[in-house]
């Protein structure tokens, strides 16, 4: 064979070697992505023609498919939505399997913000002024955006100008009505969740006084703000502006007149100084109290993120001034500018490089695990796990291990730009302030002090004005004092901060706390001794407001009530409005009756029954909702319906705050017909794809927040089976092909869903079911075993894990419902009435139903104090406590180990009968 054959052959081996190496590079990324996101397990069922480019053609090509999604899109916002959830599928991807680098992932992202902006401005001109060019409005690009590094599921925080001369605008309409109407919608277009979700999450809170001007600025009087009274933060985020969409000659006509702002000839030291002094801040902020390892805030922490850009930045504005080619927007460019030019060393850029993008690529990890901006390695440790498995890692050690190096590194270098001893020395005023603290109870006044000072310098945008200061200091003896006893005041100050950054001005929302002391007090206790509920706050600080009416500790209505209240709308609202009314309107029950535990105006039984009526409601109002969408185009099936069964704790009608919902889906009627509507579909393909966007409207996250995680796997057949089965396959699998675990689990099984026919007829099944003659021996050896299993696979967090400890509540399942079947009696949903009813036939011993309210409560509280089922915090140890009606802490635990013996000695019974059979057989 000649050579220049060999040669061929040989690169022809070579190219198919390297086409199997990303075949097998994003296959591998494929099963990562299924397995340990959520986010993108979703997206790849959702995206059928992208996944198959994904596995059989190249990246590429799956790209150029995503751009091209949304094109037979009812609108533009359902278009950008579903090109959206396809690009981010690829680019995720791609990521994953080392097909493109972090420069062509944020490349990517950035430009697809660019694209859809561009979309959405179009889009809004169309709608108001379908025969004129948009003209006259400009979007400024700052942060991330505008140096094109936007992360995986980032914000964009643009800067709305407009030309009041060549703005287009209706008869009588004002500029400045016509310029924030526009930029109403485009926000609408890009940031209104429904059920594809969202586009980009808009943040316009940068713009001049955002309390206090429209969305919407006159490019002069922008220009005449950051001449004249801007600060020194706000330099320093113009090093990455840029014109992104709409005019941007009028973008770039107002970077230039105020290119002398950003870009100072003179070294501005005090500019400087502002920046140096922000960084010292964050860092106290995030980093005092929190070692490096679970928790960790990639971006704000010690020897993060912000400290690699805040370093390239400080030295940007210090000689960019005279130095027009230091001016790079992006982080990695400039640190690569600075060391061409000699300002700092080549081992500082290439370290701080390195770092940046190890940084960036696990911020990317964390937030494809559920489409959340979030910056912070996960506390607990399962969470942990999955980020590093995501990423290619065998654990959430090697995980810190990848991380650790660069972060010490970052962070000693940081320290060599403001000095490493820079948080250590106080002003008199701070010693006054530090002083106050400890005289309210704060054993470490360092970090409330540069909290406090912070807020009082700026750093936050909610409290820029002089009123909002004002409002903050008449509140803030009461707040710090509730804080100061707080089990963690770093985190409960965390938490506030996070809620005050959210607001648009703090004006009123100090005012509020000012004018109802009793208010200010109940946030100090939420902030204090409840994360999950500071946690709903932050999204929403409306929450609060609802805590003002006193029917707020009332108990809630039956579910018929609320069904009512859920379903009223407004003239013009629809389907998706009513997706966001619903999460209002449970989200502002299910804080109330969280406040109602912490607080201690109701017994922890009680709130968990109404949490179940709320989650009922809510399920019932959205699927009656979703079947009147659907029956639009599908119609309906004859003679058929469907009903819905609820398991677990809510077929039992006791809840947590962080339960998920355990659903069985079932139609009546002829699997074989046909529905009448314009599109007809056979009863088993309209009853899954039904449900299917029932359960996706209970779960979807809109922009009022998530609701509940639906969990369907105790359906027939399990994940196997389909979604939805006929009445009669129910009941034909539940009497011949069922396991023993399906039974036990359908002695909590109750209809929540469908006529009263439909309902009567699924209890009489699954009372057939239960009270079918079956080999007790086997089906109780089976249930040990069973028990046994899952203590092994799923140990308990720590002794008080209510739930999974030997004597727990699991024990006490299984003690129940054995012994229903053992004596063919007792069943009903609720494990309350059944033990009540076992006990009163002398089948149980009494002192199990003092056991299982002991237990119960314990566990209602837990998962709001310590939702990782740990030992609470002291501080927080009286609350729990007196919520479980004991008199302390010891009393508690002295009656929470008396109820776990009361719970072991019947079940060990059962255990040692049925598990000797078991070790014999």
């Amino acid at each position: 064979m000649c050579c220049g054959v060999e040669h061929a052959l040989s690169q022809a081996r070579g190219r198919l070697d390297r086409q199997m190496k990303r075949m097998n590079d994003v296959t591998g990324a494929l099963a990562r992505a299924q397995e340990f996101s959520d986010f993108l397990a979703v997206l790849l069922q959702r995206n059928p023609s992208v996944l198959a480019l994904l596995t059989t053609d190249t990246i590429e090509l799956a790209y150029e498919a995503a751009l091209a999604c949304g094109e037979g899109a009812a609108n533009m916002a359902q278009a950008l939505r579903q090109r959206r959830n396809a690009l981010a599928l690829v680019t995720a991807v791609a990521d994953l399997s080392g097909a493109w680098d972090l420069g062509r992932v944020m490349q990517v992202l950035s430009d697809f913000a660019d694209n859809t902006l561009e979309d959405a401005i179009g889009t809004a001109f169309a709608e108001r002024f379908p025969d004129e060019e948009p003209c006259g409005f400009s979007v400024i690009a700052l942060g991330k955006h505008g140096s094109r590094e936007l992360n995986y599921s980032s914000d964009i925080d643009p800067i709305f100008l407009f030309d009041p001369e060549t703005l287009p605008r209706r008869e009588r309409e004002e500029p400045i009505e016509a310029a924030v109407r526009i930029g109403r919608r485009v926000v609408e277009l890009l940031s209104k969740r429904d059920g594809d979700g969202y586009v980009f999450r808009v943040d316009l809170r940068l713009r001049p006084s955002p309390e206090a001007t429209p969305i919407v600025l006159p490019v002069d009087a922008a220009i005449s703000y950051y001449e004249s009274t801007a600060l020194g933060w706000e330099q320093a985020a113009f090093i990455r502006a840029r014109a992104a969409a709409g005019d941007k000659a009028l973008g770039d006509y107002f970077l230039q007149a105020i290119r002398p702002f950003v870009w100072r000839r003179s070294l501005d030291f005090g500019a400087v100084e502002q920046i140096t002094d922000i960084s010292r801040r964050i860092r106290d902020h995030y980093a005092q109290g929190q070692a490096f390892g679970p928790g960790y805030d990639l971006k704000r922490g010690r020897g993060g993120i912000r400290e690699v850009e805040f370093f390239a930045q400080v030295h940007q504005l210090i000689h960019g001034g005279r130095h027009p080619e230091l001016r790079a927007p992006a982080t990695r460019d400039a640190l690569v500018a600075l060391r061409e030019g000699g300002i700092i060393a080549a081992e500082e850029a290439a370290d701080l490089d390195a770092a940046y993008v190890v940084f960036r690529t696990i911020e990317h990890r964390l937030q494809m695990i559920e489409d959340q901006q979030t910056h912070s390695l996960p506390k607990n440790a399962e969470a942990m796990e999955r980020v590093a498995r995501l990423h290619g890692l065998d654990s959430s050690a090697a995980l810190l291990d990848l991380l650790r190096p660069h972060v010490e590194r970052t962070g000693a270098i940081f320290d060599g730009l403001i000095g490493s001893d820079a948080s250590d020395g106080l002003s008199r005023n701070e010693e006054k302030l530090a002083e106050q603290l400890a005289a309210l109870g704060f054993a470490d006044t360092a970090t409330p002090v540069r909290r406090i000072e912070s807020w009082r310098g700026g750093s936050v945008r909610a409290l820029r004005s002089k009123a909002a200061l004002s409002a903050l200091e008449a509140v803030l003896p009461a707040l710090m004092a509730g804080i100061g006893k707080a089990p963690d005041p770093a985190g409960a100050l965390n938490r506030l901060d996070t809620m005050i950054s959210r607001l648009p001005s703090a004006i009123n929302f100090f005012k509020l706390l000012e004018a109802r002391p009793a208010l200010a007090a109940m946030l100090g206790d939420i902030l204090s001794h409840a994360p999950a509920l500071a946690e709903a706050l932050g999204r929403r600080t409306e929450l609060l407001d609802g805590l003002i009416d006193a029917t707020a500790f009332d108990p809630q209505p039956e579910a018929g009530e609320l069904v009512a209240q859920f379903s009223a709308l407004e003239p013009g609202d629809d389907y998706q409005i009513l997706l966001d009314r619903v999460r209002q309107k449970v989200g502002d029950r299910r804080f109330a009756l969280g406040v109602q535990i912490i607080e201690g105006r109701r017994d922890p039984l009680a709130v968990g029954a109404d949490y179940a009526r709320v989650a009922e409601a809510a399920l019932v109002t959205l699927a009656n909702a979703t079947i009147a969408e659907f029956e639009v185009q599908h119609g309906r099936i004859p003679d058929s319906e469907l009903a819905i069964l609820a398991l677990g704790r809510l077929g039992g009608g006791v809840l947590t705050h962080a339960s998920d919902l355990d659903l069985i889906y079932l139609f009546s009627g002829d699997f074989n017909a046909e529905s009448d509507g314009p599109k007809p579909l056979g009863a088993t393909q309209y009853y899954n794809r039904l449900v299917q966007r029932i359960s996706n409207a209970m779960s979807v996250q809109t922009a009022s927040g998530p609701l509940y995680e639906i969990d369907t796997r105790l359906r027939p057949s399990g994940a196997q089976g389909l979604i939805t089965v006929s009445f009669d396959s129910f009941e034909r699998y539940q009497k011949e092909s069922a396991w023993t675990w399906e039974h036990l689990a359908l002695t909590r099984a109750r209809p929540v869903f469908g006529s009263a026919k439909a309902r009567d007829a699924l209890a009489a099944i699954i009372a057939d079911v239960l009270h079918v003659k079956r080999d007790l021996t086997a089906f109780i050896t089976d249930a040990v075993k069973m028990r046994a299993d899952v203590a092994k696979h799923k140990p308990p967090s720590g002794p008080l894990d209510a739930k999974l400890v030997e004597g727990g509540l699991i024990d006490l399942e299984f003690l129940i419902h054995v012994t229903q079947f053992m004596t063919g009696s007792g069943f009903s949903p609720g494990l309350s009435a059944a033990l009540a009813a076992l006990v009163k036939q002398g089948h149980l011993p009494g002192d199990l139903i003092a056991a299982h309210d002991l237990l119960t409560r314990y566990l209602i509280v837990s998962r709001l104090v310590a939702p990782g089922a740990q030992e609470p915090a002291e501080a927080t140890r009286p609350l729990v406590a007196r919520a479980c009606g004991c008199e302390n802490w010891n009393a508690l635990l002295e009656s929470y180990d008396a109820a776990r013996q009361s719970v072991i000695g019947p079940w060990q019974a059962i255990v040692a009968q049925y598990g000797e059979i078991q070790n014999v057989e």
